[in-house]
């Protein structure tokens, strides 16, 4: 089988790699689309982010869905031939964390196309994968591409849970690529009732309105854009900061009203916060990292058709063509979310 595994920034191969049959209690998957994740391109263009490093070479993806070829021992709940949305997320179910409930904060955490470790945590961008059992969730009724958006999606529910009550609440969404749209989409099904989006590029703007933000603002061409929203102490009571960049976030906040909530999507790397605001208006500071079981709630929302991702799809290019989705990928001035169709 062919897998896309990145050795170093602008190093992406082609790789042949064997095929073995499922283990008990697994499932093996003909891959069907792989999502290019924020994560992914930072391995392809800079080797890395922050203190997070290549230290050798490393399969690539986690935003993924396919069909089930066959089924290991154990296995009753799934057959073959059906499309799956596979999480990428192996939490141990041991660990302190995992008992707690917050297997996103697992101590010996198995994420697909990690870094983090070493070694490092192989991803699942290849035509062939073995999965858990449990890493899969049914999504017939859905196409392959929309099932690969669970993942981001699930993101984004899990930072609209930690935000709290958003019934009738205006929000701030900080960055519009697929997870500040995500973030529009889920507050709005949330019960947020008004909605204003920011970014620097006017194609993920008009995305960011086709998805229900009742407001956008180009920051580039108009850098002072929030400010109508700063008397009276601000206007919004919770913030999606999504670019992981200080000054979304320090434009935000002076936007933001006594009380409010920023859920910090966004990672950027380490930046200066302005305690100063955050202690006079009495702000929250919540950070949210990856979900856990929000994965199914995310595709079964998408199989009822209470959330349409499709026009957040906007390139899907084949395994062969890897390297040029990347560098679609890249250019935020025509992509959203770019696919790997791996059939």
């Amino acid at each position: 089988m062919k897998s896309l595994v990145i050795h170093a920034a602008k190093d992406l191969r082609i790789e042949e790699q064997d095929v073995h049959p499922p283990g008990p209690g697994q499932v093996q998957i003909a891959m069907a689309t792989g999502g290019i994740c924020g994560s992914d391109l930072h391995y392809y263009n800079h080797g890395g982010f922050g203190a997070i490093k290549l230290r050798e070479p490393m399969v690539l993806g986690h935003e993924v869905a396919g069909h089930i070829i066959s089924v290991g021992d154990g296995v009753s709940h799934l057959r073959s031939g059906e499309l799956v949305a596979i999480s990428p997320s192996r939490p141990c179910n041991h660990c302190k964390y995992c008992l707690e409930g917050a297997q996103n904060q697992c101590l010996n955490m198995r994420f697909y196309g990690s870094a983090m470790p070493m070694p490092h945590i192989q991803g699942a961008f290849r035509q062939v994968l073995n999965v858990d059992a449990d890493q899969c969730v049914v999504a017939d009724g859905i196409s392959p591409g929309e099932a690969a958006m669970a993942e981001p999606l699930s993101v984004c529910l899990h930072a609209t849970r930690r935000a709290g009550n958003l019934v009738g609440k205006s929000v701030l969404v900080t960055g519009c690529g697929p997870i500040g749209v995500l973030s529009i989409i889920c507050a709005r099904r949330a019960g947020a009732d008004y909605i204003v989006a920011t970014d620097l590029s006017d194609f993920t703007l008009e995305i960011a309105r086709t998805a229900g933000a009742d407001e956008t603002i180009n920051m580039s061409r108009e850098p002072d854009g929030l400010q109508k929203f700063t008397p009276d102490k601000g206007t919004f009571d919770v913030l999606y900061e999504c670019t992981g960049a200080a000054a979304a976030l320090t434009a935000g906040l002076d936007a933001m009203r006594p009380g409010g909530t920023i859920m910090q999507l966004g990672l950027g790397g380490d930046m200066t916060l302005p305690m100063m605001t955050i202690t006079s208006k009495e702000l929250s500071l919540k950070g949210s990292f990856r979900f856990h079981d929000e994965f199914k709630t995310s595709v079964s929302l998408m199989r009822k058709g209470l959330i349409d991702v499709k026009p957040l799809i906007t390139h899907t290019v084949g395994i062969d063509s890897a390297v040029e989705g990347f560098e679609i990928a890249s250019d935020r001035s025509q992509a959203m979310k770019a696919q790997i169709d791996f059939t």
